[in-house]
């Protein structure tokens, strides 16, 4: 499946996708379909998660990279391939590459997670750090094409990279011939439209559903307009998904075949991670959590038995953190909050003990003693409480007010 510039992409087709999974025979993982109860009782049916976040390298990626590299030509397998990615795309080339043969070399932005960096590296590519976001990153690769004659792999754009991702959809068809919906996160549109091409061309009633994060939605415009349309700075937390414009190549599929595409907010993606790692034990990034986002955003609103497309698990340690006590805030689970007391010895023990009656936890405690905002004796705390639900939140607020404590946050 070798195309060139020159000629019209032809559409991507299930014997595509089928030949895609035969090259990826012994390369890439069947991953694993897990029910999950809780969203099933939540959903009135049975949901399933299709982990792709256990796949090699951590996500989907590898498919569609290995699909794409192994159909280059003799003389362009030896001018190397380059690609830019901030994680996902670019381990999922690297190793692609390696597995082949073939020389690659890797753009990512200089605030990539280290961890990122340092697995790419592991599997085998250059790694090049270049611009601050993934635009420059990906200008400086297409760069580097031009004057070595390196192959530019799409993260997305490209039947081959589509076919390699719509193998996905046939295992969700052998896995779990009878489902009802695919729910699966949607950036460029790669993966989707893939799944998308298998899944109806063997089962046309199967709905598929696509999710954005609000704050990168970039098809519901694109889709309104009957072409891509680029939106100005995407900002989300699933930088997997974090994408300004649709491919050309997924748009049009996704545009016939994907039955409907939401969105969800930042709160959503958060507690969602939160529920794949307490409820299944599945470390999952926030683009791989957000057809769960989806579910749990307007359960009545799919029709079983779904199948929820975690499609990654490379999570930064420090961005995990952070999105996990998001989630909890957003859970009522996590509570900062101010109180001002006059400042003499012992106030702020008499404060933790009225916390304590109300069984709040505190993970953290800090003083403000010089800001103009304050009278001579009076001091300011900011407390980082873990509650147990927006209840609690309310009851450790009130018994704060009752004990004579000026709530400021």
């Amino acid at each position: 499946m070798n195309y060139r510039k020159a000629d019209p992409l032809p559409p991507v087709t299930l014997d595509d996708v089928r030949g895609a999974q035969k090259m990826l025979t012994g390369v890439a993982r069947v991953t694993a379909m897990e029910g999950n109860r809780y969203l099933s009782r939540l959903v009135g049916a049975p949901v399933h998660f299709k982990c792709e976040n256990l796949q090699r390298t951590g996500s989907f990626k590898l498919r569609g990279a290995y699909v794409r590299i192994a159909g280059l030509l003799p003389e362009e397998r030896a001018a190397g391939v380059v690609a830019a990615s901030a994680g996902n795309h670019a381990q999922g080339v690297a190793l692609a590459s390696s597995l082949l043969g073939v020389r690659s070399t890797v753009f990512m932005p200089k605030g990539a997670p280290l961890p990122k960096i340092s697995a790419t590296q592991h599997y085998g590519a250059e790694v090049r750090l270049y611009g601050q976001v993934v635009d420059e990153t990906l200008a400086a690769a297409q760069e580097y094409a031009a004057e070595t004659g390196a192959v530019f792999i799409h993260p997305f754009d490209h039947p081959d990279i589509i076919a390699g991702q719509g193998t996905v959809g046939l295992e969700i068809l052998d896995q779990c011939p009878e489902v009802g919906t695919i729910v699966v996160g949607i950036g460029g549109g790669g993966l989707a439209a893939g799944v998308a091409v298998a899944v109806k061309a063997v089962r046309p009633d199967v709905r598929i559903v696509g999710v954005q994060a609000e704050g990168a939605a970039a098809y519901p415009p694109s889709l309104a307009a009957g072409h891509p349309v680029s939106i100005e700075n995407p900002a989300t937390m699933a930088d997997g998904i974090k994408v300004g414009r649709p491919g050309d190549v997924p748009f049009e599929i996704i545009e016939e075949l994907v039955d409907e595409v939401r969105t969800v907010g930042e709160d959503a993606l958060s507690t969602a991670l939160l529920l794949c790692l307490e409820r299944a034990k599945l470390v999952v990034e926030p683009a791989g959590a957000s057809p769960v986002a989806a579910l749990l955003s307007e359960p009545a609103a799919f029709e079983g038995p779904v199948v929820a497309l975690l499609s990654g698990g490379n999570v930064d340690p420090l961005l995990l953190q952070r999105v996990l006590r998001h989630g909890m805030t957003a859970q009522g689970r996590y509570l900062a909050v101010r109180v001002r007391l006059t400042d003499r010895p012992g106030a702020l023990a008499a404060l933790l003990g009225v916390l304590s009656v109300v069984d709040a936890n505190v993970l953290d405690v800090s003083h403000v003693r010089t800001d103009p905002r304050l009278g001579f004796t009076e001091a300011e705390v900011e407390l980082h409480l873990e509650t147990k639900g927006a209840e609690h939140c309310a009851e450790v607020g009130q018994a704060l007010r009752t004990a004579g404590y000026t709530v400021i946050g």
